[in-house]
């Protein structure tokens, strides 16, 4: 089924919408969930809670890409889920060491940025992006938004792991230095 399909069902209010997006999206989206996760029971938790945040939001909301639109949705769902259970026992995972990288390059943020500066974060995020040859992107998006292991980056990306730690540490400089221009950090 075409995304303008599904979106029709959302805003018909059929529940055949969260199953067509379950059949079109939902082994990529589990794919998500459980990389942050990495548990059944909260990927499966993450699914549902997902699901029903994109019921609430398809109307009003009309995405323009469906399958990012939800993707954005279960990765903040899993995130909060993931927040939440670190909370109640600390544990060091993928998720974590992922985080602190990235969160280098946004040092001396609040934790809760207004939403005018977070637009002109990720827009200058996705003009980040931009500059980067295909592999560099393709591995900095796999760790940083798909939270994925290194070793299952560079396995997948035929690099060695000595190799993606140092491109991934050059592209967060990187990252850094482009914020700075644009007086974002």
């Amino acid at each position: 089924m075409e995304d303008k399909e599904i979106i029709s069902l959302y805003n018909e209010r059929s529940e055949n919408a969260i199953r067509e997006t379950d059949n079109k999206y939902g082994t990529y989206l589990r794919k998500i969930s459980d990389n942050i996760l990495g548990d059944r029971g909260d990927t499966e938790e993450c699914m549902n809670d997902s699901y029903l945040k994109v019921w609430n939001s398809i109307p009003p909301q009309v995405p323009k890409i469906l399958k990012a639109f939800v993707a954005r949705i279960t990765r903040n769902t899993a995130l909060n889920i993931y927040e939440k259970r670190k909370a109640s026992k600390r544990c060091a995972s993928e998720v974590a060491l992922s985080l602190e990288e990235l969160e280098e390059c946004l040092e001396g943020r609040d934790n809760v940025v207004s939403e005018i500066e977070r637009k002109e974060i990720m827009k200058a995020l996705d003009d980040f992006l931009g500059t980067l040859d295909k592999k560099k992107r393709i591995c900095f998006v796999q760790r940083y938004f798909y939270l994925e292991s290194l070793d299952d980056i560079a396995g997948r990306n035929d690099i060695s792991g000595a190799a993606l730690r140092t491109m991934l540490c050059r592209t967060r400089t990187e990252l850094k230095e482009f914020l700075k221009k644009r007086g974002l950090f």
